[in-house]
Formats: C-alpha cells, structure tokens, sequence
C-alpha cells in the first residue's frame, strides 16, 4: 500500500536491518535513536506538505494520470519548477532544517531527459527502465536518496588512475543478471531516511573510465552497503533530557558516509552503464536543478530572521534604529537569494524528452549567492541575540532547586516575557548558526551542490562576454571587426538574446 502521510512513512522505515554506524556501534533502530529521529521527522514533514498544502506539494503524474507528491513528479512546465521553489522554501519554514529530498527529486528530473538522449544516439532502454522506476515509487509514495559525491582520493588523478580504485564508486564485476559496484559516496543527505538511493558519477569522465559510468536505483537495504553516521556540532545534546538547549528538538538534517561493497544492481534498475560522454550531461543538468533548490534556505532564512527579531523584542530594543536595519539587511539578503532561484525556474525551457529544466546560469547565481548570504545573515542574528546566546547554562542549571530561581531571576529580559522564552529563542539562534542545523543552513549553503569554484567556473562559462563586447561596440559606433578579438567567440555568443529573451517564445512554440 502507498505511504500516505508523515506517520505512515516513519512507520515504513522500521525493521529494515540497516547496517548503521555511530559512535562506533551498529543502531539497532535507527527510527528510535534520539540523534536520528529528528532527521526522520523533518522527511516526514515532505509528506504532510502534500496534504496540507496540496497545491504546491503534490502534482499530477503525466506518467500515471494520479496525484503524486512534488519530490516524486517529473517537472513539466516551468509553473511546475516554481511550484518546487515555493514548496523548499514552505518546508525551511516549517522544519528550520534540511528535510533532505532535494537531490533524489533533482536526480530523478535530470536523469529523465539524460536517459532520453542516451536512447536515442545508442538505442538503449534506459529511459523504458526510468519510467517504470518512477510509476512505482509514485504509486508507492517513496523517498528517493541521490548520491553523487564521491570520495575522490588524489584529486589531481581521474577515477582510472586512482592507486586505489575504490575512491570512486565503480563496476567491479558483471553477470547476465546485473552489475557490482564498489565505492563509497560522502555527505550523503537523508541515505539513511530514503527508500531507495540512485547512484550517478560525480564528473565528466573519459573513455578509460568507462566502469565509473554507471547510474542505477538500489534499495536502501540492500546488501554490501553500510552507512556510517556523520557528527554535528552540539548533536549530543538531542540525547540529553528536556528539549531546552537543543534549540530544534523536533527536526535535524542528516549526513552519512555510504559504502559500498558489490553491491548488486539488476539490468532493469541500471541507467547508465558505460556511456562515459553522458556522464557530464548528467552532471550539469543535476547541479542546474540543484543550485536552484537552495531557495530551500531561504526558508531557514525566514526562521533565523523571525528569531532575531524576537530576541530583539524580548530584550527592549527592538525599536533601535540598528536593530531594524539590521533585520531590513537580513531579508534583503534573504529575498536576493530566492529571487535568483525563481528566476531560474521561470526562465525554464523544455528539453527534447519533454521535461523542463531551469535556466542554468541563474541556478548558478542563486547556488552562489548561498554560499555567502546566509553566513551575513547568521552574523547579524548573532550580533543581535547578544553574547548569552553562547554562555548560557544548561537545561539542568536551569532545572536546578538552587541555580534554577536564580537564572530565572537575572537572565530575565523586558517584562512580560518569559526567562525561558527568552533561552528557547537564543537555542534556536544558536543551534541554526553555530549548533547542529547550522550544518544545514550554514556549511551545506557553502559545498552543497559544488563549492563556490564550482559555481564561477559555469558563471564564467556564460558570461558570453565577446557578444556583450559587441553591444558595446555597436553603441559606440565602432565598426565591426575593428579592434575587436577572435570572431568565432563572438558567433559563439550570438545566442545570448535568443538564451534569455526567447524563452517564452520557445514554450509558447512547445505548448
């Protein structure tokens, strides 16, 4: 039967005899671990989104004729796109967190047009295989987990001239049924919390590499794959008694390192499987998706600023003129960052396999902005939470028979309000800017998706700088082809209008 709800999907990750490390030891119930729950109920919060807000949470499947949660659907049309920004950013509000969907549904978007155009030059089923994949998680209501980011070793050699070959995940071995992998993939988002994991390379490759080549659906308790549990800063304190000085008791984002150990594939789930010139296809398109997601943060954007304004009011100064400029900076910031990604989403464009897929050099913008935006915008929340926010005592202090009056006494702030109102709002600026979701919002903004690098490289590649040259030059009346440089980079260029001005042309033309 389909998972229905929250509840439903936390009930379907039970007895599922995952091999989970932390702390050095196996997790019995992964479900029932105080550090891991709160990552689980931030996934089940994509699920009741669907219900409560169905209009951005869920669409209808071209592929089933059925309504269908938004992580799960093939986008097909840029309102489609939208309607994702807008769903991210509703669920950062909700969760403060990471609730770790993002790349499965990204994955599955960049690999239906991928699997399409590797069809058509090799006449392979590929694509066949895609959509029966994605009719049964959409009629089962699943969490797809995608992996891409892989361990790399010497990052100066390919995955073929690795000394040891395991650095990238890669076929081991081959029969008549299916493929082996090996590997390992890092910073995996939600693994654990998936139902099933999509396995894709992590950059172009060459024809030497053709083993690493591989993209395939695997269950998330399959065997040969053990997963070792990523540390957060302050993550402990979910294993303490109370909720106090958690500061997000109820939601957590969620990291692992996943190994793999020939691990079996079977021929109807694999992808890709040698087609080294689409690697970098899968890739682009992947992060194009993806940059554009981390509107997501803009969500947690919205909470941070909510709390900075609180504590600002719980401390008597929120009418200081600082104070207000400081929060009228933080959503500036905040804005700047969504306005990126739903451009992109809005200037999306239909590929040759019919789906949609964002504006590539405007997912790069947004992904940049990311990596800087929400670090000023947890510097200014933390200039206004003031220094208590970081040498407060414990919930047991605060508990105490003898410490707890006297806390309540002098860390006390403008009448009215609570002294424990006061530390709960401070905890929440903590734990999103230094605490366990500052990984989530903070650290994931910066690497998550590509590095900065990673996002000036594609910038640099669209600048079309030679066809901007040309403008120039034809408002200043210099003839053309007067000191001007190479001309084939201005033909090149030539399409630069016809990139961000015939859009609506072309999906009016596509309609």
């Amino acid at each position: 039967m389909p998972i229905k709800n929250g509840s439903e999907y936390i009930e379907s990750l039970r007895n599922r005899n995952l091999q989970v490390y932390l702390f050095g030891e196996l997790v019995k119930e992964p479900v029932d671990h105080p550090m891991i729950r709160p990552s689980i109920n931030a996934v089940a919060a994509t699920y009741d989104i669907a219900i409560e807000d169905p209009e951005i949470g869920s669409a209808k499947s071209t592929l089933t004729g059925t309504q269908v949660n938004r992580f799960l659907h093939i986008a097909q049309s840029s309102e489609d796109l939208v309607n994702q920004n807008k769903m991210q950013r509703k669920l950062g509000q909700k969760t403060g967190t990471c609730f770790q969907r993002c790349v499965g549904m990204d994955a599955l978007n960049s690999l239906y047009s991928t699997t399409f155009e590797i069809d058509k030059k090799y006449n392979t089923q590929y694509h066949t295989r895609l959509l029966e994949f994605i009719k049964k998680i959409q009629y089962e209501n699943l969490v797809i987990g995608g992996t891409m980011t892989d361990v790399k070793g010497d990052r100066s050699l390919s995955p073929s001239q690795q000394e040891d070959p395991d650095m990238f995940v890669h076929i081991v071995r081959r029969d008549e049924k299916g493929v082996y992998i090996r590997g390992a993939k890092a910073h995996q988002t939600g693994c654990i919390n998936s139902h099933w994991l999509i396995v894709m390379p992590t950059m172009r490759l060459r024809p030497e590499d053709k083993d690493y080549a591989i993209v395939g659906a695997i269950p998330v308790d399959a065997k040969g794959i053990t997963y070792i549990y990523g540390r957060q800063s302050c993550d402990t304190r979910s294993m303490e008694d109370g909720d106090l000085d958690t500061g997000n008791s109820q939601f957590s984002g969620q990291e692992a390192l996943i190994i793999f150990d020939n691990v079996f594939i079977p021929n109807d789930l694999i992808f890709m499987d040698g087609e080294v010139e689409f690697a970098s296809m899968l890739v682009e398109r992947f992060t194009c998706y993806h940059r554009r997601s981390y509107v997501c943060k803009t969500g947690l954007g919205d909470v941070l600023i909510g709390a900075a304004a609180a504590i600002a009011e719980y401390n008597g100064v929120s009418n200081a003129s600082h104070i207000k400029d400081k929060l009228i900076e933080m959503t500036h910031l905040n804005e700047t960052i969504f306005a990126a990604g739903i451009a992109s989403s809005h200037q999306a464009y239909k590929t040759p396999s019919g789906n949609f897929i964002n504006d590539d050099m405007l997912a790069n913008v947004c992904k940049h902005n990311v990596t800087r935006f929400p670090y000023e915008i947890g510097r200014l929340a933390q200039d206004i939470a003031g220094g208590l926010m970081v040498t407060m005592p414990s919930e047991k202090d605060f508990r105490g028979a003898v410490t707890g009056p006297l806390l309540d006494k002098y860390l006390k702030g403008r009448k009215g309000v609570s002294t424990e109102d006061r530390v709960r709002i401070l905890r929440l600026i903590e734990n999103m800017t230094l605490g366990r979701n500052a990984v989530g919002y903070l650290t994931e903004s910066m690497h998550g998706a590509g590095s900065p690098q990673a996002q000036r490289i594609q910038i640099a590649r669209q600048m079309q700088l030679e066809y901007k040259k040309k403008l120039a030059r034809r408002l200043a009346r210099i003839p053309e082809g007067e000191n001007t440089t190479d001309s084939t980079l201005i033909a090149e260029s030539s399409d630069y209008f016809d990139r961000i001005f015939g859009l609506k042309k072309e999906k009016q033309n596509n309609a």
